[in-house]
């Protein structure tokens, strides 16, 4: 039911908007003063907002200027404006920073329409904004306008004011259903005839003519000339009254019969000359909604128009004002934290299992904006690349700042071993079985694999069999360009680096001050980042022309050590060649040659850097703290010196974005960052996980999964990663497997691609027992954390149940909370799901998560207790070198920094042979060195390779594309 205050007392009858009715048809029934003489305002606006009635009445108008809000406060629209006042007002107050903004496109010259609709604004607390385009202006400009405002965030409504002949079907239905303030579109008409009045804006017009009428059971309401979708609204609100409605354009036949008849005439558009007012029987209500008087054009046939006229007119705005407000209280609730609506897709699983690539393409995966909606994502929120990627943007965070968090869980193994553990396959089936399963809302967050592995040894890492991420072949190639940034930004700054040496080797100071600060046009100017360096050095002056020569040499001349240099140059590809190279051999170079070396691209810092940041700016600071070398004095050079930290920030601008993909099972999936686990703490990002704790909500899960075993990667995720992200792990689940528990137990050597040994293949209790040492090591390393540990026992169909049984019970007597064997590489989700039970129980303990050494410690005695306590050394010794650094690194100031080790993965010690529970080793410390934006210190164990090389045979031999149907094939 529309309410209605009526504008007039109710017994009186009257006329609106006819232009040509005389008083002898319509006596005492036309709007007028208290004298009854008809009040006529001319189609002026004036600049306040005030408006001049053409017969001014002293009793009601005083000298004729009178406001319009005043002038219209006993009228409906005055009621509307202090209304939607009042909620605007409310709704400021939940939310301080909130500006709704309405913008208008018009494409007409009459600019009165703009101060109505301003004035309106400002009365009710709304920001407008108008586009005015040519009254030339065909559909499709009218439509590219809409599109760019559809996508604007900062617009909350969008109202059209044209010509008539530009309301088409194609321009109403661009507007976005949820900015369509005017309420023209498909959608918002289509809601309103179904009767979803909560969900659909009325449009304003036919809001105002409703408001004006009353009483209208059983009176026939005639429509002339008025179509389109405000016609189609007034007839639907109007049948609802109860009137009997009849609509006829002005060519209609009988029309004349039809005027005669009807007792309410809603007019939409102007009348014909051949229509003669006499065909209207006394005491009719006219009514003109036309758009033209929202556009400010009237075409009635003499200069001015009723006072009834406006009247619609004004009432149309109040209630565009009052839609706008409305669709901001929406557009708040849209913003807050929504229930997941997520719809699962079914697996089929077949036996023997299919290769993981076969069982991706079996797959249909959902379109990647379905998913993004199911799981309260804004459309404003993600940048689709393809029809199953998307990079989700970092707005989110603030928009579901009061969220609280949900569960975090990391996923961690016992030591590897050559037959693999299934870390990444647990981390997906977990999360298929917490959702899929368990309607528990749930987030994996993975890596993004290098192409190196992928086109060498190890192959892809999207989890496999039943439990993926799909298409696993968009997630292993290239994703959505994140590597390739990195790739840029540190061959960038490689570049920078030996650019910088030449220059100055080759130039005097002058020479050097007048190209790096340039006269252009006259002017001299320091740039953003030379002003910081200025700061740094001490030089506290603004203009280039007031250096001393002093000043000029230390601005210009980093002084760079080459033999100091540590910033390689990076490439996704496992290249042995690249391991050492010299630089510089062109004459061009004028001799100056160095020797270096490339590292594969996830090993560059800037990843590692990615992996930790927590916002933009943060990003940037650290891109710049990165130390790249020494100059002649020792002192540390970094990437904010080289003045390259800006265009660093550029080139990563999108890669900081996660990327959301989603599982077999069609829940949703973070992919993001993939350090070196070794020389850099091998988890993914932390804005991944931060995202993805305020998505599920304070129930929900997310799991994310750290590289290596639990020594090195978990050890990594809870002293650098937590660290960084502030965020606190809820439980811990350790993967094992029967075969690789038999090789830390004794079991014999596997050399890949040859057939597995007995001991691995038939039942050997005795090899089990031996070695679940290194499963208890790991349970205890994670208790070390104060952290609640499940086991998961990943199931082989060679595992015997007296195997099984026997693993999960010596797991549960170590302290493990609980220990669990899973099927869901060869059944998805359904065989993980008493996993998924066990860590939601584990999940509601008590936690008393702590990290293993505080950072005040001196940096070999932080070093000794990840020895000692971890990896069970007896103690630590450290080369002349190694020691020779930790003093640099402490007398530069980055002695406080946590520690990220570098050794083997394959052994709990130093030895990669020394399988089980090694003890009584002295772990030796060959160097040390720093990724100071990245904020830790690596402490090298021996040689650690950071460029892989090419096996004899290598994945490549059996990767290749379909040229008909595009596939890849061969990829696992």
């Amino acid at each position: 039911m529309v309410h209605r205050p009526p504008p007039h007392p109710p017994s009186r009858p009257f006329h609106l908007g006819w232009e040509g009715l005389s008083a002898t048809h319509c006596p005492e029934r036309v709007i007028g003063c208290c004298r009854g003489e008809r009040m006529r305002w001319q189609n002026t606006a004036l600049g306040c907002g005030r408006v001049r009635p053409s017969v001014s009445c002293p009793a009601c108008c005083g000298d004729g200027q009178t406001d319009i809000f005043q002038g219209l406060s006993s009228f409906p629209a005055g009621k509307i404006t202090e209304n939607a006042k009042k909620s605007l007002a409310s709704l400021k107050r939940g939310n301080p920073q909130l500006e709704p903004t309405l913008a208008i496109i018009q494409a007409h010259d009459d600019h009165s329409i703009q101060e109505v609709n301003k004035n309106f604004a400002k009365e009710v607390g709304l920001r407008v904004i108008h586009i005015c385009l040519p009254e030339d202006s065909s559909k499709d400009e009218i439509v590219n306008e809409i599109l760019r405002l559809n996508e604007d965030p900062n617009v909350q409504g969008l109202a059209l004011d044209l010509p008539e002949s530009l309301y088409s079907s194609k321009v109403l239905n661009a507007v976005k259903p949820e900015k369509d303030v005017d309420g023209l579109s498909t959608v918002s008409l289509g809601r309103l005839v179904c009767g979803d009045g909560y969900d659909c804006l009325v449009p304003p017009i036919a809001c105002a003519v409703m408001e004006l009428l009353e009483d209208l059971g059983g009176k026939t309401v005639l429509l002339v000339g008025a179509g389109g979708a405000v016609g189609a609204a007034l007839q639907c609100m109007l049948q609802r009254e109860g009137a009997v409605t009849v609509s006829c354009q002005w060519e209609a036949p009988q029309l004349q019969s039809k005027l005669h008849h009807a007792d309410v005439v809603v007019v939409g558009s102007a009348k014909p000359d051949d229509v003669s007012v006499s065909w209207i029987k006394p005491g009719t209500t006219v009514i003109s909604c036309s758009r033209d008087l929202l556009s400010g054009k009237h075409n009635y046939g003499q200069q001015n128009n009723h006072a009834a006229e406006n009247l619609v007119g004004c009432l149309a705005i109040a209630m565009r004002m009052q839609n706008m407000v409305k669709n901001t209280e929406r557009w708040i609730q849209s913003q807050q934290y929504r229930k997941w609506n997520l719809r699962c897709l079914k697996l089929q699983p077949l036996s023997p299992v299919p290769s993981d690539i076969e069982i991706s393409r079996a797959q249909s995966p959902k379109a990647v904006d379905v998913l993004a909606k199911e799981i309260g994502l804004l459309a404003d929120e993600i940048e689709i690349y393809g029809q199953t990627k998307a990079k989700v943007r970092l707005s989110l965070l603030e928009r579901l700042k009061d969220q609280p968090d949900g569960k975090y869980v990391l996923v961690a193994g016992i030591t590897p071993t050559p037959l693999g553990e299934g870390k990444s396959t647990v981390t997906v089936g977990l999360v298929q079985a917490l959702t899929a399963h368990l309607n528990i809302n749930s987030f994996a967050c993975l890596r993004q694999p290098s192409q190196g592995p992928t086109f060498g040894v190890k192959g892809g890492a999207a989890g496999g069999g039943y439990a993926q991420v799909i298409p696993m072949e968009e997630f292993n190639l290239h994703l959505t360009g994140d590597i390739h940034a990195i790739t840029a930004a540190n061959n960038l700054l490689a570049a920078a680096i030996d650019a910088r040496v030449l220059h100055e080797n080759t130039q005097s100071d002058k020479a050097l001050y007048n190209r790096l600060v340039p006269v252009v046009n006259g002017m001299r100017a320091f740039s953003a980042i030379q002003f910081a360096r200025l700061k740094r050095l001490g030089i506290n002056k603004t203009d280039p022309g007031t250096l001393t020569e002093e000043e000029i040499s230390k601005f210009v001349r980093l002084d760079i050590d080459p033999s100091t240099i540590t910033w390689q140059r990076v490439v996704d590809t496992n290249d042995r060649f690249l391991r050492k190279i010299t630089v510089g051999q062109a004459n061009t170079e004028k001799g100056f040659v160095r020797q270096a070396q490339f590292d594969i691209a996830v090993a560059s810092e800037i990843m590692a850097i990615l992996a930790l940041t927590t916002s933009l700016q943060d990003m940037k600071e650290r891109l710049g703290k990165m130390v790249v070398a020494n100059d002649k004095k020792g002192k540390p050079l970094t990437a904010e010196d080289l003045g390259v930290t800006g265009a660093l920030t550029v080139l990563m601008k999108d890669a900081i974005k996660p990327t959301l993909m989603q599982t077999l099972e069609g829940t949703p999936v973070f992919v993001h960052a993939g350090p070196f686990a070794n020389i850099a703490h091998g988890n993914s990002s932390v804005l991944a996980d931060k995202i993805a704790l305020k998505l599920v909500g304070e129930k929900g899960f997310v799991v994310t999964e750290a590289g290596f075993g639990a020594d090195i990667g978990m050890e990594k995720f809870f002293n650098i990663k937590c660290r960084a992200s502030g965020l606190v792990p809820s439980v811990v689940v350790l993967v094992a497997t029967v075969r690789a528990l038999k090789m830390h137990g004794g079991g014999p050597n596997v050399t890949a691609g040859a057939p597995l040994k007995k001991e691995y293949t038939e039942e050997n209790l005795q090899l089990v027992a031996d070695g679940c040492c290194n499963l208890q090591k790991q349970i205890q390393i994670t208790q070390l954390f104060g952290v609640p540990v499940v086991v998961a026992l990943n199931v082989f169909k060679t595992d015997s149940p007296a195997e099984v049984d026997l693993v999960c019970k010596i797991a549960k007597q170590s302290g493990a909370f609980d220990a669990v064997p899973c099927t869901h590489w060869s059944t998805g989700g359904r065989g993980a799901v008493k996993l998924a039970q066990a860590v939601e129980k584990a999940a509601n303990q008590k936690n008393s998560f702590k990290y293993l050494y505080s950072l005040e410690l001196p940096i070999v005695e932080k070093i000794r207790i990840i020895a000692q306590k971890v990896y069970g050394a007896q103690d630590i010794e450290l080369s002349p070198a190694a020691q020779s650094q930790v003093d640099r690194y402490t007398r530069q100031g980055f002695g406080n920094l946590p520690i990220c080790m570098a050794k083997t993965h394959l052994s709990l010690s130093h030895q990669p042979e020394r399988k089980g529970v090694p003890t009584g080793f002295i772990l030796p410390i060959s160097d040390v060195r720093a990724s100071i934006g990245a904020g830790f210190i690596y402490p090298l164990v021996g040689t650690m390779s950071t460029m892989p090389g090419l096996p004899t045979r290598p994945c490549f031999y059996d990767i290749d594309l379909d040229p008909i149907t595009e596939q890849v094939k061969g990829l696992f």
